[in-house]
């Protein structure tokens, strides 16, 4: 009850502070969004129970009628990352995961600098198919498993949370902000990155900070005997290999279904079709591998975080207040395009610290797209550009769902995580703004 009445406490601050620079309306929304924030994030209310809070408040504060409110929660991107908990629920059922852990943890040698290189390569594969969440959840354990030497499981530790952040940035369906632009693509009539554009998109940037973090959390590390092997021979039972083949015809089908223009239309399949039809495709008896009862693991508090973060960004838009936050911002705009990149990075990456990623994009979003609007840049570059920011702050456990289960670990220390945090914050920032200026802006 504290946590909630403390909530409360700051939500008023909230709209106190801001009445003295917006309207009562803007002020308001304001509140709210500082009243969410802080349950969210403190846990006085459970997350979907929080998430669902917007369809009462909004229509109470004249910000959203009722209607408005709950459509952004059946929008149609929503059915897409429900097929893909589909999936992974079957996957991690049939433990194929644990198969192509198992593989993947063999490529490199079973010294201390290739562990933290295999795990943190392990788990950026996984969480590109199954979740970040999903994969810190499942892989931790296993680091903590593998030696007792307490530096050495605080680098094993980060590998994996830092590993899953940067692979659930690779495709759509790997961390809840990259859902959340599609939707808002969707929402402004913008066209959407495709499952396959979005993985040439974001693997260079992939590949080149799985160098950077697993080199320099290995600097310094013990070169002890670990006390576990990894890499056992491991077969696939039949349900994996049918498994396998199903996962195989479903990527081979989102690539031949994407556009690759000038030169290849596409099929002209809706991917969120698709996916939840290959989610649903799990319950199909003697072919998939799901029994209804299954279905009650799909986290649905997150489907209600995506209608939530879908309803904030409608509320920034329809009542203005974003594009009076951008007016703040016009100054930025008279900037070369490197630095307005290069700010809109610092700023969504160092601001995600403090709060959700999710919650953070779900806000950020509207007001950079007023500001890229204002600047006339690419409105896709710059948007993108924030949603991949948003998953790589790496220096405090409340930024993103990996960096918190690192810490309930108890391998970490938020001192730990704020060190190395801070300086792959920076390194990312570079990164993202070096590709995005380089190859993104030429192939969005």
């Amino acid at each position: 009850m504290n946590k909630i009445l403390f909530s409360v406490f700051l939500a008023i601050i909230g709209f106190a502070l801001a009445s003295t620079t917006f309207s009562v309306q803007h002020a308001t929304l304001i509140g709210i969004l500082v009243l969410l924030v802080s349950l969210w994030t403190n846990e006085g209310l459970p997350l979907g129970v929080v998430s669902l809070l917007p369809i009462v408040l909004f229509p109470s504060f004249d910000i959203l009628s009722t209607t408005e409110t709950s459509s952004n929660y059946s929008k149609s991107i929503i059915f897409l990352f429900l097929g893909g908990f589909m999936i992974a629920i079957a996957t991690q059922k049939t433990e194929l995961h644990k198969y192509i852990a198992n593989k993947l943890l063999s490529i490199f040698p079973s010294t201390t600098r290739g562990i933290i290189f295999s795990l943190a390569v392990t788990s950026a594969f996984l969480s590109s198919l199954i979740s970040n969440t999903t994969t810190a959840l499942l892989l931790i354990p296993i680091a903590m498993f593998l030696t007792n030497e307490t530096s050495l499981k605080l680098r094993f530790v980060l590998a994996i949370a830092y590993g899953a952040s940067v692979g659930g940035i690779v495709t759509p369906i790997g961390t809840p902000p990259n859902l959340i632009l599609l939707g808002f693509l969707e929402q402004k009539g913008i066209e959407t990155i495709s499952f396959v554009n979005w993985i040439f998109l974001t693997a260079p940037l992939a590949v080149v900070m799985l160098i950077i973090i697993p080199f320099i959390l290995s600097l310094g590390a013990k070169a002890i005997e670990l006390d576990k092997d990894i890499g056992k021979a491991v077969f696939l039972t039949s349900e994996q290999k049918r498994l396998g083949m199903i996962l195989l015809t479903l990527i081979v089908l989102l690539f031949v279904n994407s556009k690759i223009e000038p030169f290849y239309s596409g099929l002209g399949i809706n991917e969120k079709g698709i996916l939840l039809g290959y989610g649903l495709l799990m319950f199909v008896p003697k072919l998939g591998f799901l029994e209804w009862e299954d279905a009650r693991k799909i986290p649905y508090e997150i489907i209600f975080l995506f209608g939530a973060g879908f309803s904030i960004a409608m509320a920034f838009s329809s009542t203005g207040l974003a594009e009076q936050i951008a007016s703040y911002l016009l100054a930025l705009t008279s900037l070369p395009v490197m630095l307005l990149i290069l700010l809109v990075a610092a700023l969504v990456t160092f601001t995600t610290e403090v709060t959700s990623n999710t919650a953070l994009i779900s806000i950020a979003l509207p007001i950079i797209y007023s500001l890229g609007e204002a600047a006339q840049i690419d409105i896709q570059l710059i948007l993108f550009v924030a949603t991949i920011c948003a998953s790589y702050a790496f220096m405090l456990p409340i930024a993103t769902p990996p960096n918190a289960i690192a810490m309930s670990s108890g391998a970490v220390k938020v001192k730990d995580m704020a060190k190395y945090g801070f300086v792959f914050n920076l390194l990312g920032i570079l990164s993202i703004t070096i590709i995005a200026l380089v190859y993104w802006q030429f192939m969005i």
